[in-house]
């Protein structure tokens, strides 16, 4: 098919694959998914599991949908970006080179770095928003658009195993091509009740269309903040939550993320992305230490992927770019 022809056929394709449950309404380009039960209200379940439980289901979830865990992308990035800003980077050979390969293909939790999260006046990261966080994706080269809408509705089956069950979920977007550099897509973007939780994309590479690829992104921590409706700054950050301004405590998420990869303090590439991370943490904070967060959140990102660098040696690199006296 075409590319030219896929906002005209994208509709049918979804309403195909969605089935008869779900009301489609468009409005010239605007295009609005709801379920024909919405409106009942959402009620969390009384336990929250823990991150690595959370992330096993999800796991669990993709798998009964025959989509296998893929191993993440090493944080160093170095090519158009010094870090690994978004799993979709993945599909970098095909839809940028337009060669018939990905890096990775499948369920993706990948951790990222990203400095656009949405702030306040006064600069402190809105609720919903982190600097570092577990980018839960599906990265898929794909034949045929009609696999779009296919993978749209086997992620509202992941998540109804989540608990975020269809009648709460809504999809929408516009049925117009994007393009940037190498790339074009249409983007639908999935929320529940109120929360935005994600986007999943249409691809091809703009030389060559028949290069198609599914982009299918949301976070680890978005997704149980809609599960669980607990305060943001709770649910990231725990027992440290009142222990330190919001936006020392997301440093220091991200400085353990960066050290934990061996990404140290430096003037230039990945490691000035340490050090302007690390410059926004006071260093008398602390009299006691960083020890015990680094550690708290160096098992975090060791549920996702092996960190090479142990939590002391983390703890200790940082404080020493902190000047840090004991």
């Amino acid at each position: 098919m075409l590319t030219t022809s896929v906002p005209a056929h994208l509709p049918a394709l979804l309403r195909k694959a969605l089935g008869s449950r779900w009301e489609h309404t468009t409005d010239g380009d605007h295009l609005e998914i709801r379920h024909r039960d919405r409106g009942s209200p959402y009620h969390p379940p009384r336990r929250a599991p823990t991150w690595p439980e959370f992330l096993a289901m999800i796991e669990k979830a993709f798998a009964a949908q025959g989509v296998p865990r893929a191993p993440c992308l090493p944080l160093r990035w170095g090519r158009q970006t010094e870090l690994t800003i978004s799993a979709v980077q993945a599909l970098d050979p095909l839809l940028k080179d337009g060669r018939p390969v990905t890096h990775r293909r499948g369920f993706l939790p990948q951790p990222v770095v990203r400095f656009t999260g949405q702030r306040d006046a006064d600069g402190v990261l809105r609720d919903g928003f982190l600097t570092s966080f577990v980018n839960v994706s599906r990265v898929e080269p794909i034949q045929d658009i009609a696999e779009y809408a296919t993978i749209l509705d086997e992620w509202l089956t992941v998540l109804s195993r989540l608990g975020l069950h269809a009648r709460h979920i809504s999809v929408h977007g516009r049925l117009t091509v994007w393009r940037r550099h190498e790339v074009e897509g249409i983007t639908l973007r999935f929320r529940h009740a109120d929360l935005p939780l994600g986007d999943i994309v249409l691809l091809w590479n703009a030389t060559n269309p028949a290069l198609m690829a599914v982009d299918l992104g949301t976070a680890l921590e978005r997704l149980a903040w809609a599960r669980s409706r607990q305060p943001w700054r709770d649910l990231i950050f725990g027992r440290w939550t009142r222990t330190a301004p919001p936006n020392v405590l997301d440093a220091l998420r991200t400085a353990t993320l960066l050290l934990g990869n061996g990404i140290t303090p430096t003037a230039r590439g990945a490691g000035s992305i340490a050090r302007r991370v690390l410059a926004t943490v006071p260093a008398d904070h602390s009299p006691f230490g960083f020890s015990a967060a680094i550690r708290a959140h160096h098992e975090f990102w060791s549920a996702v992927t092996a960190l090479p660098v142990p939590w002391p040696e983390a703890t200790r690199v940082l404080e020493a770019e902190l000047g840090v006296q004991h």
